[in-house]
């Protein structure tokens, strides 16, 4: 029961404070908005909002695990916050900034996607969509590339999974095995499922074929 209250006080006050926020920016007050940001991330988390913003993804999650159990309602949260910074600071100018806060916004989402976590405050997999629109004209760096397709697919997204993993094929990123292991996956579901994520089986088979005759090369 603690818990649940709990959540839901959370819930209530960072739905209030987005409200806020998305007033703030309709009035042209970035400034404003920030500050609210940066009282949340110092009081709402057990973190400061500098440790916050340092952190890596995977080692925010590291710190929002607890027993084996990741509190994905509060990593929900500061995505959230995250991404509404990023929009501030592009508000303002501010594109280097703002940039580096969408793509930590959007690592999260999508990290929460994998992990299932409920949608207590958005729709981690649809925000995950949303953001990968947004930062489609930039060059994504190779973590983002890597979880990225990943990411596509848990989502079933087999086909877009298959141009990242190419794509990072051809920077040398990664080797012709590891796109070789994500063929031989996806060989494992039925026709179906392979057509509906955008592969054909035949496809699947004359891939590994061509890459482990790139391989023996």
């Amino acid at each position: 029961m603690f818990q649940r209250d709990y959540f839901m006080r959370m819930i209530g006050q960072m739905t209030e404070a987005v409200g806020q926020i998305m007033q703030l920016k309709r009035e042209m007050k970035h400034d404003e908005a920030l500050l609210i940001i940066d009282e949340l991330l110092d009081k709402r988390f057990g973190l400061s909002g500098k440790l916050i913003r340092s952190l890596s993804d995977k080692d925010l999650i590291g710190v929002m695990t607890t027993n084996g159990v990741v509190e994905t309602d509060n990593l929900q949260a500061i995505a959230v916050l995250m991404k509404q910074e990023a929009e501030l600071l592009e508000a303002q100018g501010k594109e280097e900034a703002s940039f580096i806060h969408y793509l930590k916004s959007l690592h999260l989402f999508m990290r929460l996607s994998l992990l299932g976590a409920a949608p207590t405050l958005v729709e981690p997999a649809k925000e995950a969509e949303q953001l990968l629109d947004k930062l489609k004209l930039y060059e994504l760096p190779e973590e983002t590339k890597l979880l990225r397709a990943e990411w596509h697919e848990g989502e079933s997204q087999f086909d877009q999974a298959d141009n990242v993993l190419h794509e990072l094929l051809e920077d040398g990123a990664i080797p012709k095995e590891e796109v070789v292991d994500f063929y031989r996956r996806l060989l494992l579901y039925d026709d179906e499922k392979l057509l509906s994520g955008g592969l054909s089986r035949e496809e699947l088979e004359q891939g590994v074929e061509e890459l482990a005759a790139k391989t023996q090369q």
